[in-house]
């Protein structure tokens, strides 16, 4: 099967957004997979961009059509997020590579299902993804910021490992983490049609 498909994942702060889209602009064969949620769309993000806003009910109509390939439900948000097969399946019949960043259960579902690369980016230290994570939000509570580098803390303690590949993205070096994914793209047999 050839290679279309690669998951990019990290925790919050970690710099996987950053670095997805640094390889879009330099590889136009690349697009990003956009997921479905139940979730409200923030102030600026679009329908069909950011994600498919779907209701709750749309959703579970999607699933049931076997339109929502692997989901999960977040309880604390009352959230659900989803692969949606249309957009999926539109992206990778136009020979484009699918760079999605989903977390541990997707990116094991498309290993399994479509022979995808599955990358972590890593932040260099503890002390690097609290200060990247506290400058983002500084009006963040405590607890919320302390809540943030717990999941950060299980992920990269229990998801990491999992992962083909881990990517340390240090502050201020993130040329260095991108030429490292793109290398490993390579090595692996993506066209990723660099300009």
């Amino acid at each position: 099967m050839e290679k279309q498909i690669v998951v990019i994942a990290g925790p919050s702060g970690g710099g996987k957004n950053t670095i997805i889209q640094e390889i879009m602009r330099q590889c136009p064969n690349c697009t990003l997979l956009v997921t479905a949620t139940t979730r409200l769309p923030r102030p600026g993000e679009v329908d069909g961009v950011d994600y498919y806003f779907f209701s709750e009910r749309k959703f579970q109509l999607e699933l049931a059509k076997g339109n929502i390939l692997e989901h999960r439900y977040i309880e604390k948000l009352g959230t659900h997020y989803g692969v949606y097969k249309p957009d999926l399946e539109a992206r990778l019949q136009k020979g484009h590579i699918v760079l999605a960043h989903l977390d541990i259960i997707g990116a094991k579902f498309l290993k399994e299902k479509y022979n995808a690369t599955t990358i972590f980016i890593l932040p260099l230290s503890h002390e690097e993804l609290f200060e990247r994570i506290r400058s983002r939000n500084p009006s963040m509570t405590p607890e919320e910021l302390g809540e943030r580098m717990r999941i950060a803390g299980e992920e990269i303690t229990d998801h990491a490992p999992l992962y083909d590949y881990r990517v340390i993205n240090a502050t201020g070096k993130l040329l260095d983490s991108v030429n490292e994914t793109m290398a490993i793209l390579k090595k692996e047999g993506y066209n990723l049609g660099v300009v």
